[in-house]
Formats: structure tokens, C-alpha cells, sequence
């Protein structure tokens, strides 16, 4: 389902270009460089995200990536929630999530998004956005493969959005669902060849 449309296009232009911009702000980059760990890019996977700066070993950097990266998607939600509609704070959520993973800052390179997929799920809709969470938590607890993780709780998604009465938002969770498996392409033949590292470890 769809949620009922009650944002005017321009409006709707406006508020997409914001939560892509807010989005595309690498803030894994960011906290590498703060915390002088170099260019996390030429790091463990080269990814921009938390787990690959947690192969740094440096803890609270990688902390402080993951709620920076969930919190960017989260704010965009409520802002376009707050200021507009459901239907903006859809648009934002998707849109945001776009920022994170094609960064205009970063020449369109950018992380695989489950940071900020689940800030986005929390403000969209918390009940769901919690399930996904654990489903995340326990999937990693027993696998200890992050990247299984992901894929394992976006897949979930949808399905926690519809069970716990938001159906509204299913379209747009089954969007960002789909786009976490194809950034995790590459995880996913290693996951099938038995070659993705644990957490933790070094890629």
C-alpha cells in the first residue's frame, strides 16, 4: 500500500532533493578523519560504512558512524513528517537512503545503507523499525556476519511493517529492502562462497 497523497509535487521535489543531500553527508569519512584513522575508503572493504570502520578497531568511531548514518535517515523522516505529510516522510526515507549509498559528495560511491535504512524504519515506523533491529541483533549474534545480518532483517522488513499495522508504508520498506540486496551484491556471492568476513575481523 501507498500512503494517501496530500504533498504538492514541488513540495515533494523540494523535500527529496533535502533528504538526499542530508543523506549523501559520508559521516563514516568524516569520523575516520576525526579520529585519525585516514581515509576509511582505502580501509578493509573501502566501504563508508560503520562495520568497515570498526575494522579499524576503533570502537567509538564506529559507534558514533552508525548513529550519525541512522540518525541523518531518521531526522529526514521526521523533518518531512513534522513540516509536511506521511507521504513526504515516505519520499524522504527513500530519498535519504539514496543520499547515503550514492553520495554526490562522494562522486556517487557510497556505503550499502543498513544505518541508515534502520534510522529511516524507527521514525517511519518504530514498532517495525525495532523488530528489524533484533532481527539484525540476533541474526549477527549467531552468524557473526554482518552483512547476513542486513539482508536478513531488510528481507524482514516488509513483512514487520504489514504484521505490526503500518501496511501503508510497505511499498517504500519493499523499495529500500530491495536496494539493500542489490548494494550487498558482492556480500552476497562471498556469503555463497563462504568468503564474508566475520565481525570484527579484517576484511
Amino acid at each position: 500500500m501507498i500512503p494517501v497523497l496530500e504533498t504538492s509535487a514541488a513540495l515533494m521535489g523540494v523535500t527529496a532533493l533535502a533528504a538526499y543531500l542530508l543523506g549523501s553527508v559520508p559521516f563514516g569519512l568524516v569520523m575516520a578523519r576525526i579520529f585519525g584513522l585516514g581515509d576509511i575508503r582505502q580501509i578493509g572493504s573501502g566501504n563508508i560504512g560503520a562495520t568497515n570502520v570498526l575494522r579499524t578497531g576503533n570502537r567509538a568511531a564506529a559507534f558514533l558512524t552508525l548513529i550519525l548514518d541512522a540518525g541523518k535517515g531518521g531526522l529526514a523522516v521526521l523533518a518531512a513528517r513534522v513540516f509536511l505529510a506521511e507521504d513526504a516522510a515516505q519520499i524522504a526515507a527513500l530519498a535519504a537512503f539514496i543520499g547515503h549509498c550514492f553520495p554526490v559528495f562522494l562522486g556517487f560511491k557510497g556505503g550499502k545503507g543498513m544505518a541508515t535504512f534502520l534510522g529511516t524504519l524507527l521514525v517511519l515506523f518504530w514498532p517495525a523499525g525495532i523488530a528489524a533491529c533484533l532481527t539484525w541483533a540476533v541474526t549477527a549474534a549467531i552468524s557473526r556476519i554482518s552483512s547476513l545480518s542486513a539482508l536478513v532483517a531488510a528481507a524482514m522488513s516488509p513483512v514487520w511493517i504489514n504484521l505490526l499495522g503500518m501496511p501503508q508504508a510497505g511499498l517504500v520498506t519493499a523499495l529500500l529492502a530491495a536496494l539493500i540486496f542489490m548494494r550487498h551484491d558482492a556480500n552476497i556471492k562471498r556469503l555463497m562462497r563462504g568468503e564474508e568476513p566475520r565481525i570484527g575481523g579484517k576484511s
